[in-house]
């Protein structure tokens, strides 16, 4: 019998950062490693990452991280991970590790597995079973324990006309219901649409009418791990007797990997370059990036690009998720593209590109896998809370129901849940540019006090030896008010700052932090009586 522990440093109440931890007796299982994008009042932010400290203190006892598929949201945080743990073992299928490698994962760390291969762990086991999902290759990981199998779904859809590389074997799902699953992590993100996902995430018609209608060139914007979607474009441009071409190089390699593992297919002549962009006829992929949504077009609009200049019958197509955090973005970039005369296309309401499991999907898996324990994962809270209701509907206890917050514990011993109360203290690492390193809330704080206050920087020189002041105080602003206009202002500034330098100053000692100490105090309230207020204020006393 064994001493089980389900625990999440991410992925819970919000959309993004996924990563679960499964922990039986003293060794480590983790599952996904993802990121969550900033939204647009993060100040400078790019995206952000789990707390990875109680993985980096135990990492002698983990045994491997082992990926689902190749979406940012559950793979781009792993070459981060790997900067604190270097030696980690990353379990991924084919495609994935192909995405891994392109966010910079060394090869050397990946181990490529194929799916219904057993792989195993002293006396456990992780077992990979295909579900279908709009990354190829994608899988979700059965865990198998003395006292049962523990489940991840990672994220899918029930779609019996999705095959390939896209398929999901249902039989082997069910065949694992049979023999007993203890606990079931499944995904919540669609847990209140009702019905199937399927047949809403297909858009080959959609692509094919806007394909007919338009009167000029084509664009779509298109996320690069989003295969499915890229297959469905090429699928409605058949006998169009149109030229793709392939934007980007990070997009052209996605797609030549794609092609030459049988991913993607399309006829040899459907394809263009660069000579075709300014066809008539020609339809152009244009990889965006969810880091800076919408960029791409951004650039193509503002004249920017250095291929592509906009024309008045080019049509766009959004064929990428909407999300309510850039909706501001893509409706001001829809008013401008308008205005320049080009036909906008958006995926209807009705149909989605995100391929996560609805209702009847996650009742579905349910029935199938049948589990003693449910925890549902991966979503905003009331999504979580949905996705419960639906088990309960089914028959699961409202006891064996988990609903948990990021680094709150579950154990079960000997098979039977067991409330400990533990939990693993976990944060949000803020990542900037290509730094890996957490940009802390404190430098947040201080970009919105500078975005809406602005900076007033006090600078003043001492004798170093008679200690008196020579030069100083001067005022400089940045955002705040304007010098010219605000002289009565200003003067008083300096009379303030003055009088704080000369009575901490000495004969023989100048009191430098407590200079700059009380300006900040004494400035901060008298500029907040006399505007309302609190701008950022940096005092700088130098000797000579």
């Amino acid at each position: 019998m064994s001493k089980i522990k389900i625990f999440s440093l991410g992925g819970l109440d919000e959309n993004g950062k996924n990563i679960y931890c499964v922990e039986i007796d003293k060794d480590i299982f983790v599952f996904d490693c993802g990121l969550k994008y900033a939204s647009g009042n993060m100040l400078g932010i790019d995206y952000i990452i789990p707390d990875f400290s109680y993985l980096v203190k135990n990492k002698k006892r983990i045994k491997g991280l082992f990926i689902t598929h190749g979406h940012y949201e559950n793979m781009g945080a792993t070459s981060d991970l790997l900067s604190v743990i270097p030696n980690l073992k990353v379990y991924a299928t084919k495609f994935t590790k192909y995405v891994l490698m392109e966010t910079g994962v060394p090869k050397e760390n990946i181990i490529e597995i194929k799916a219904h291969k057993k792989m195993n762990f002293g006396h456990i086991s992780i077992f990979p079973i295909s579900v279908s999902h709009s990354s190829p290759d994608s899988v979700m990981y059965v865990i198998n324990t003395k006292d049962g199998a523990i489940c991840y779904t990672g994220d899918f859809i029930f779609d019996p006309a999705m095959m390939g590389a896209y398929d999901m074997d249902l039989g082997k799902i069910a065949y694992v219901g049979k023999l007993g699953v203890l606990c079931l992590l499944s995904e919540s993100v669609f847990s209140e649409n009702v019905g199937h996902t399927s047949p809403n995430h297909k858009l080959v018609e959609v692509f094919k009418k806007t394909i007919k209608n338009a009167s000029g060139r084509i664009m779509f914007m298109v996320l690069p791990t989003h295969l499915y979607t890229i297959e469905e474009i090429f699928k409605a441009a058949e006998n169009s007797h149109r030229k793709i071409v392939i934007m980007g190089k990070k997009l052209q390699n996605i797609v030549n990997f794609g092609l030459k593992e049988g991913y993607l297919t399309i006829p040899d002549d459907t394809l263009g370059d660069l000579s075709n962009i300014n066809d008539n006829n020609a339809i152009m992929l244009i990889c965006d990036d969810k880091s800076s949504p919408y960029a791409a077009m951004t650039k193509i609009y503002n004249g920017y690009d250095k291929f592509i200049k906009l024309k008045k019958n080019d049509t766009i197509v959004f064929s990428e998720p909407r999300y309510d955090s850039n909706e501001k973005v893509l409706v001001r970039l829809e008013n401008d593209l308008a205005e320049l005369g080009c036909e906008i296309v958006n995926v209807p309401s009705d149909k989605t590109i995100l391929h996560h499991a609805s209702s009847e999907d996650l009742m579905q898996m349910i029935k199938l896998m049948r589990p003693k324990y449910y925890m549902p994962v991966k979503g905003e809270y009331r999504y979580m809370v949905g996705n419960a209701d639906l088990a309960n509907s089914l028959g699961i206890p409202k006891e064996n129901i988990i609903l948990k917050q990021n680094g709150e514990v579950i154990q079960i011993d000997n098979g039977e849940l067991v409330d400990k109360q533990e939990k693993i203290k976990v944060n949000d690492c803020l990542i900037d540019g290509n730094s890996s390193d957490d940009v802390g809330e404190l430098v947040i704080k201080d970009r919105e006090m500078l975005s809406e206050n602005g900076i007033v920087l006090i600078s003043a020189t001492i004798s170093k030896q008679d200690k008196v002041l020579l030069v100083g105080p001067e005022v400089t602003t940045r955002g705040f008010i304007y010098i010219k206009d605000s002289g009565e202002m200003i003067q008083e500034i300096k009379k303030i700052c003055a009088a704080i330098i000369e009575r901490n100053i000495t004969p023989n000692y100048v009191d430098y932090n407590k200079i700059k100490t009380e300006i900040r105090d004494e400035l901060s309230n008298y500029l907040y009586g006399e505007t309302e207020c609190k701008p950022m204020i940096i005092a700088v006393v130098q000797e000579v």
